[in-house]
């Protein structure tokens, strides 16, 4: 049985392909995968915890989300900052002729 922090991701990996229309997402992939574009890559960040009565009560995953295409559509910038409550752009580049997108992402 997932825990709860495996069940929110998987809800996260369904939600990103529904909101931002790309079915390539990939979560920590290693080297050896062959990435298709457009694609979504995104990675557990940190995670932030809060504490009362001297123990932790709530676990908040915080996730860095790079959306890499081979055209420069900054539509995926509207796209995720409209779907994403506690999102942010963080950075956008070019590497290897490709667009770099980076979001950080908290998300339940």
């Amino acid at each position: 049985m997932a825990n709860d922090l495996e069940t929110s991701r998987l809800k996260l990996h369904e939600e990103l392909e529904t909101k931002l229309g790309i079915n390539n997402r990939y979560f920590q992939p290693p080297e050896s995968v062959k990435l298709k574009y457009p694609a979504v890559i995104y990675d557990l960040y940190r995670l932030n915890q809060r504490f009362a009565n001297d123990a932790p009560y709530r676990k908040l995953p915080c996730y860095s989300v790079s959306i890499i295409t081979r055209s420069a559509d900054i539509d995926y910038i509207s796209k995720m900052l409209d779907s994403f409550r506690y999102c942010s752009l963080e950075r956008v580049y070019v590497a290897d002729n490709l667009q770099h997108y980076n979001f950080i992402l908290y998300y339940l």
